[in-house]
Order: structure tokens, then sequence, then C-alpha cells
């Protein structure tokens, strides 16, 4: 299984960026992936996950942590092969590495729930 995660880079607060993760080599229909960010001196956290028991993300369930609710929103293609994270209103605190991570099973903000990781994206927010 790998993720690969793209998209972030320098934005002024206020701005918007997209991240990306292209997910290859699960085969598994019960399947989430989350977005994970961790910030210098603090500890990962999770920003937002998407779920999906059936092939067609007709009842995906999405979770987002209260701090990006309204400003954040996760999708995903239909195949599950690539889920997005549209961050706006985006804000100096935002400032971290960004995660993707896939899970066998439902949608879940827990770390230590998820089996597989990107190797991140900066993304920087000014002030």
């Amino acid at each position: 299984v790998q993720l690969v995660e793209s998209g972030g880079g320098f934005v002024q607060a206020g701005g918007s960026l997209r991240l990306s993760c292209s997910i290859s080599g699960f085969i598994f229909d019960n399947r989430a992936i989350g977005w994970f960010r961790q910030a210098p001196g603090k500890e990962r956290e999770g920003v937002s996950s998407i779920g999906s028991s059936d092939d067609s993300l007709d009842y995906a369930d999405k979770y987002y942590a209260d701090s990006v609710k309204g400003r954040f929103a996760i999708s995903s293609d239909r195949d599950m092969n690539k889920v997005y994270l549209q961050m706006n209103s985006l804000k100096p605190e935002d400032t971290a590495v960004y995660y993707c991570a896939l899970r066998r099973g439902g949608a879940t903000m827990t770390i230590w729930h998820y089996d597989y990781w990107g190797q991140g994206t900066q993304v920087t927010v000014s002030s």
C-alpha cells in the first residue's frame, strides 16, 4: 500500500490550498482515509476523515476536527483512490506537515487506528 500527498505550499492567511492523497495497492472495500497534521513541537492530530463500507461512497462518513469545521472539506473520487482536503480561510495555526493515512474499517480521527501513512506535505500559512 502506498499513499502520496501533494498540494502543500506557502499561503497567506485567508488563502486556500487543496491537498491530494493518491492511494494505491489496497483491495479491501471497508476503508477510511484520514488527514492528520503535526506542527513543530506538537503532537500529531486528526484533521478530517472519510470512510465508506461500500464502493459507491453514497453513505460516506465524514468527520472534522472542531478547529477546521466550516473551513476544510474532505472529498474523494468514486474509487477512493484519491482523497482531497480543500482548505479555505487558512490561519497561521494551520501551519503543519499534513499526512494522509489509510485504515481498514470506518472513519475515525484516532491516529493509532490507521495502518498506512504517507510521507506528508508541508503547509505554511503566513500572517
